[in-house]
């Protein structure tokens, strides 16, 4: 998992970059200006010779990368306009240095600088409205800035948006706040952002990642064990990450079904039978050896003619409409053969008898359980404990709880209809999974995944097209299956819900490149798992 650095943490670490192994700032500078040249020429189509770019930088660092870049892409055979909002005279340090290089050089007609003792909005204007420019790069601001862009800069950021060109992004699109995941003002909307050394959270965190684009994380010479110094809470999910538990789950010549984990899942209802039926599939799909549906029987037809033969369905009893009050007594055995339990999809959530039976499957558990949409009731909730306490048997094996809310689900969980106690999701996501000793995973935009240590990670695969039915339920089952696989490897369970979302989401992200975000359905990203597992596999064996 890839760390997400603070502003701070990255000045400390090119500090040590310097001070303790004696890598000049000067020359990661030069690292930087030169890993966004790499970008800016691949987006041109493998050569910038005649094209014409245009750089806007501010006085600071991040004017001095854009700067550096000005002369390499100039260098490169591009016809290059720096616009600097501020006098070199005025610039410091390493960024000093690259704008009187620059400035020295004089050009040959294609190199052209500008300063601010010149009317830069009007010669901006004029560069965006020629239609001429094939690129701009955005060296305005970098991790420094905290407050809102007024004046000549939100002016400036203004004309961008009204011209739309292609920008690239030094660092961080100028504008943001390294630090925050929401926007404070103004600021530049980027088709591309190369930040250095580590993801910062404007970098990952919507809706400040929006305007980042694709986002290229670039090593600039800064050591790894500086990286790895940085106490850091936040994280973001890598396909390494999927790598690493795909081989510590593979298939061993001598496994067989039971071996391969057993996931038990508690769904469906007579409006929803679907849910339960979308949930087993995915599991199914998801590697896990076996799959048992235990649905109500008032759709357990329905669910036994729609599901994958190789489901297991069995009936959870009904009294008057409602599971009975004697459903986790009766299942005894089936419950206690599971590996994971996931609880709740599709489950009628004024139903008192699901009610009981997810306190009796929370309070007895001996495998991890994932609980999901109806089990996440505000009656289901108001049966747990206040804080429930990680289940141990004889052993010292873990049971933890997994949580699955989207956003109005967790608002309940939290008790408030107020929209400000979820505004940082990132600290509402780790407090309660902190308090309640819970892994949450709260769905939406980036899903965020939380640990009882404070842990947060980040994902970065899924799209707007999975923003429809079944896709939660799909998800949840991709989940117990994972984690069912995971307590028969001895794979750690956090780390495996990190990568069933992170597959969840690249298979969604495999459906819509094949059939279009509008058209793509939640059994279309199912039926990409194979596709996700496939590309793991043939990267494995290269």
């Amino acid at each position: 998992m890839l760390k997400v650095l603070t502003a701070e943490q990255m000045r400390e670490v090119d500090r040590l970059t310097t001070t303790r192994y004696g890598v000049p700032s000067i020359q990661l500078m030069e690292n930087a200006a030169r890993s966004v040249q790499s970008v800016a020429v691949e987006k041109l189509g493998g050569s910038v010779e005649g094209r014409s770019i245009l750089v806007l930088c501010g006085k600071g660092n991040n004017g001095g990368d854009g700067a550096a870049l000005a002369r390499m892409l100039w260098q490169d055979g591009a016809a290059v306009t720096l616009l600097l909002f501020g006098r070199v005279e005025h610039a410091r340090g390493d960024a000093k240095v690259n704008f009187e290089r620059l400035r020295s050089l004089g050009g040959d007609g294609n190199l052209r600088v500008h300063e601010d003792d010149e009317d830069l909005l009007e010669l901006l204007e004029t560069a965006l409205g020629s239609g001429k420019t094939d690129l701009l790069i955005d060296a305005l601001f970098g991790t420094g800035l905290s407050k809102e862009l007024t004046g000549v800069f939100a002016e400036a950021i203004r004309r961008l948006e009204h011209h739309q060109p292609r920008i690239i992004s030094v660092d961080l699109p100028s504008g943001l706040d390294a630090d925050r995941g929401v926007p404070i003002g103004a600021n530049v909307r980027a088709e591309t952002t190369v930040t250095f050394t580590a993801p910062k959270a404007a970098n990952v965190l919507p809706p400040a990642a929006r305007s980042n684009g694709e986002l290229v994380i670039a090593n600039i010479g800064s050591p790894r064990e500086l990286i790895e110094e940085q106490r850091a809470q936040l994280f973001v999910s890598e396909s390494a990450d999927v790598g690493a538990w795909l081989r510590r789950t593979r298939f061993q010549s001598g496994d067989y079904k039971n071996r391969r984990g057993h996931a038990l899942i508690v769904a469906g209802s007579e409006d929803y039978s679907g849910a339960a039926v979308m949930c087993g599939n995915s599991a199914m799909r998801s590697g896990v050896g076996l799959t048992t549906l235990l649905v109500p029987a008032s759709c357990r037809t329905e669910v036994a003619s729609r599901v994958i033969p190789e489901v297991i369905v069995k009936t959870l009893a009904e009294t008057d409409g409602e599971v009975s009050c004697e459903a986790f007594a009766l299942n005894q055995e089936t419950i206690q053969k599971a590996d994971a339990i996931l609880v709740g999809p599709g489950l009628k959530a004024t139903d008192k008898g699901v009610e009981r039976f997810v306190r009796e499957i929370v309070l007895n558990r001996k495998c991890p359980v994932v609980i999901d949409a109806g089990a996440l009731s505000d009656g289901a909730r108001a049966l747990w404990p206040e804080s429930t306490p990680s289940v141990r048997t004889e052993g010292t094996a873990l049971h933890p709880l997994i949580l699955t809310p989207h956003e109005g689900e967790f608002m309940r969980l939290l008790g408030t209809d107020d929209k400000e106690a979820i505004k940082d999701r990132v600290a509402a996501v780790r407090e309660y999974a902190a308090d309640h000793n819970t892994i949450l995973v709260l769905k939406g935009e980036r899903v965020l995944i939380g640990s009882p240590d404070g842990r947060v990670v980040v994902n970065p695969t899924g799209n707007s097209g999975v923003g429809k039915a079944g896709n939660g339920d799909t998800l949840a089952g991709i989940l117990a299956g994972f984690v069912a696989q995971a307590v028969r490897s001895d794979a750690d369970i956090f780390e495996t819900v990190a990568a069933a979302v992170y597959v969840a989401g690249m298979a969604g992200d495999a459906a819509a490149g094949k059939f279009g975000k509008r058209i793509m359905t939640a059994s279309d990203v199912r039926e990409c798992l194979s596709e996700v597992f496939r590309a793991f596999e043939e990267n494995d064996s290269r």
